[in-house]
């Protein structure tokens, strides 16, 4: 996975740029949802999904059936964000608000799970995001599952409104 960003996706205003890894992974783990762009012919789609981290890849879960995934099967190229801390920053002037956040973008490839063992680490990895609980996943609900993987291959991170 790359860090460094091509010159087309070069920050403009660096000063805001999140450089250290270990920041950027603060952000990611400190949401809950993340939001995933697909491309459909010549159309964008856009969906927020819960996720997990292993501090590498990305995973999220669907239904078998329904946009994401058939988009997904004919393009599984892929843009997520995930962004924390929102708020507003006001002004005098209507032009010169602005937004506090910490956000991190990144491109990558989805891949279909397909090994069980694979699935269910994928799977707590998700619920972690979202409790402490453990739980099992009856082989019913796996078998109604889709569970992939963001192989990613471009991430990079922006915060504006936090000091120094």
């Amino acid at each position: 996975m790359s860090t460094t960003t091509p010159l087309r996706d070069r920050m403009r205003r660096s000063q805001r740029e999140i450089t250290e890894r270990a920041e950027i992974d603060a952000v990611i783990r400190s949401a809950r949802v993340m939001r995933i762009a697909l491309v459909d012919g010549d159309r964008p789609f856009l969906v927020p999904v819960f996720y997990g981290y292993d501090g590498t890849a990305l995973y999220f879960h669907s239904a078998l059936k329904g946009s994401k995934i058939e988009i997904l099967q004919r393009n599984p190229a892929i843009c997520f964000e995930i962004g924390v801390d929102h708020g507003v920053i006001e002004d005098d002037k209507a032009c010169d608000f602005e937004a506090r956040h910490r956000t991190v973008i990144g491109h990558g490839r989805a891949v279909f799970l397909q090994d069980p063992g694979d699935r269910v680490r994928a799977l707590d990895l998700i619920v972690a995001n979202l409790t402490s609980r453990r739980f099992d996943y009856p082989e019913a609900n796996l078998s109604m599952t889709a569970v992939l993987r963001i192989d990613i291959e471009l991430l990079k991170g922006k915060q504006h409104g936090f000091g120094g």
